[in-house]
């Protein structure tokens, strides 16, 4: 998908591609504005406690960082939305610093989707994504472990291309 272009990392996307990259990124920065609620499992997720014993600590140390973090994680997924071509398919040109965000926020929405997912360190996708199509081919499960996959394969193939 994602290749190296001299000092550019360029992929080519189809129209459904760029609806479900743009959804999946819309709703990450819905999360972190409109939605944020420390009570969210994946607001715990993508700002996880810094001193997981000490309650006080990680309170104080979120009061610092957590708003720089927030705002960059917000502009990361700001970075896919700038670079996606408006509503057809089309050619994704990044530089290395949007390259970058692309990685972290590409990271941050697999994070919030494998919370909402259940998805464990030692799951099988495959078996997963096998299990939902056996329940029921049409869930919104099986779509959206398909898109949890999409987004590893997406996030993969640029990583690839920067250490090429």
């Amino acid at each position: 998908m994602f290749r190296r272009q001299t000092d550019h990392y360029v992929a080519t996307f189809a129209v459904d591609e760029v609806r479900v990259l743009r959804k999946v990124a819309s709703e990450v920065v819905g999360l972190l504005t409109d939605g944020f609620d420390h009570t969210d499992p994946v607001v715990g997720r993508l700002f996880p406690a810094v001193y997981p014993k000490d309650a006080a600590g990680s309170a104080e140390f979120r009061r610092y960082t957590e708003g720089d973090l927030k705002t960059a994680k917000i502009d990361q997924a700001g970075a896919i939305l700038a670079a996606l071509p408006d509503e057809a398919g089309g050619e994704v040109r990044l530089d290395a610093e949007a390259a970058e965000a692309w990685l972290r926020a590409l990271n941050d929405a697999r994070l919030a989707m494998g919370v909402r997912l259940e998805i464990k360190d030692g799951t099988d996708l495959g078996e997963e994504l096998d299990d939902a199509v056996t329940e029921d081919p049409g869930s919104s499960r099986v779509f959206q472990l398909s898109v949890y996959a999409y987004l590893g394969y997406l996030q993969e193939s640029l990583l690839n291309a920067l250490i090429d």
